[in-house]
């Protein structure tokens, strides 16, 4: 029965959708990586966070991959992600700064590609889309694929992981032809996690999807343990042997303080982080659902309308650690010369925020029994969760960028496009935005040397 539901909902959404949301990812991607080329070609000059991330590259890039060269390491994100870009920069050492920014761009261009060529032959090609090009229109996907950050190499193995788990895990019966694709899949995800370790959250949301596959479509015969057993063991590899190489999760330099002068990051309970992360993550929901409001009945938008005011006008209060680095906070911070003026705006942004995250709650329960028959999307509320969940274990000063936010970027599109299909003139322009915001942030740095 689930099988059919589902069977029958994919379709139409297919049907319907799915050549718009191939058009928009191809538009969003020529618009990215053409405005990064020309970034990468015409400014050589270090911005951001270039100079600290730089310096890993050259390490790897001139000692190579050692044990020794990767306990040196630096930055708080993991090796991987700087492995690749160093190994472009020993092919074209003249210029470290523009060849590691190639290298990045490359991560990009493997990832949009990969999406627009492979999606359309798996079971859920209008979901890769969905997630492709809501991850494109996130304002900081531009300058993450323009400067020396990592996020693109781990996006790539990340969205690899996720198309070939969810396409392994959602055929009905198995066949051992299948299992390369599973072991792929956890291969992938690993190391992602050795990209950024953020994606942590993927490793168990991976592990109760495979549960949850097993249970709801009745794979128990067909699959058994060992077949789903071996990718989950592949994904745990990699981050097993960082974790035996750091001695833990943050590099050897991250967790004494010897990496930077003022930032330190280590393994505690972190209590008021996954409340951070949550506010972020449901912020930049916001643009992405916002069509849910209008779907609540008259009573549900009393009561929404009620917890909202009441979170917006306590939000004021914890205003100074609710906002982090980012474009948000730039925003808020613009008004600081009028503080009255702020704070009211902060609330209102907190109390929008609040509705539009309890109209998409409403909404995913109504329509629980076709969304949670529906792999792609079982997976991505997984890994939110997860990903929110984790920031619980997170110690040490540095600040949740709101630029991490773009990291569930794909899972979030996934669920917002699952549940409100429909791509209007409203959500085209809410997608506009965010894509123009992002190659302003990007440009900015050449604008305004």
């Amino acid at each position: 029965m689930a099988d059919s539901t589902l069977e029958r909902s994919s379709t139409y959404v297919c049907q319907a959708w799915i050549r718009k949301y191939y058009r928009l990812a191809v538009v969003l991607f020529a618009l990215n990586m053409t405005s990064a080329l020309l970034f990468i070609v015409f400014v050589n000059h270090m911005y951001y966070d270039d100079q600290y991330n730089l310096s890993d590259v050259h390490r790897y890039a001139s000692e190579g991959i050692s044990a020794d060269s990767i306990k040196a390491h630096i930055n708080p994100a993991g090796p991987t992600g700087f492995v690749w870009m160093a190994a472009v920069v020993r092919l074209f050492p003249k210029n470290e700064l523009r060849s590691a920014r190639a290298a990045i761009l490359i991560s990009w261009l493997l990832l949009g590609a990969g999406i627009l060529i492979g999606a359309r032959y798996t079971r859920f090609a209008s979901f890769w889309y969905a997630a492709l090009f809501v991850t494109l229109a996130f304002p900081h996907a531009v300058t993450a694929a323009a400067l020396v950050l990592t996020e693109g190499p781990a996006l790539l193995l990340a969205i690899l992981g996720t198309v070939l788990w969810v396409e392994f895990l959602s055929q009905p019966t198995f066949s051992i032809n299948q299992e390369p694709l599973g072991i792929a899949g956890g291969f992938s995800f690993g190391f992602a996690v050795t990209c950024r370790q953020y994606y942590l959250a993927i490793l168990p949301a991976a592990a109760l999807f495979a549960l949850h596959q097993w249970r709801q479509r009745s794979l128990r015969a067909s699959f058994g343990v060992l077949p789903t057993l071996l990718p989950i063991l592949a994904a745990i590899l990699p981050v097993g042997l960082l974790v035996f190489s750091w001695k833990g999760l943050s590099s050897p330099g991250m967790v004494s303080g010897s990496s930077y002068q003022n930032w330190t990051a280590t393994v505690g309970v972190n209590f008021h982080r996954p409340i951070v992360t949550c506010f972020y993550v449901a912020v930049y929901s916001l643009p992405l659902t916002f069509p849910a409001v209008l779907r609540l009945r008259f009573p549900q938008r009393w009561r929404a309308l009620l917890i909202a005011a009441i979170g917006g006008s306590g939000a004021i209060h914890f205003m100074s650690t609710l906002l982090q680095p980012g474009p948000f906070n730039s925003m808020v911070g613009s008004l600081r010369e009028v503080p009255r003026v702020q704070s009211l705006f902060f609330g209102l942004i907190v109390s929008a925020t609040i509705y539009n995250f309890v109209a998409v709650i409403v909404l995913l329960w109504e329509q629980r029994t076709i969304q949670f028959s529906c792999p792609p999307v079982v997976f991505s509320i997984l890994v939110i969760v997860f990903f929110v969940a984790e920031q619980l274990g997170v110690q040490g000063n540095i600040p949740f960028y709101d630029r991490y936010v773009i990291q569930v970027a794909p899972f979030l599109g996934i669920i917002a496009f699952a549940l409100l299909p429909q791509l209007d003139f409203t959500r085209l322009l809410a997608l506009g935005a965010m894509s123009v915001l992002g190659h302003s942030m990007l440009w900015r740095y050449a604008l305004g040397r």
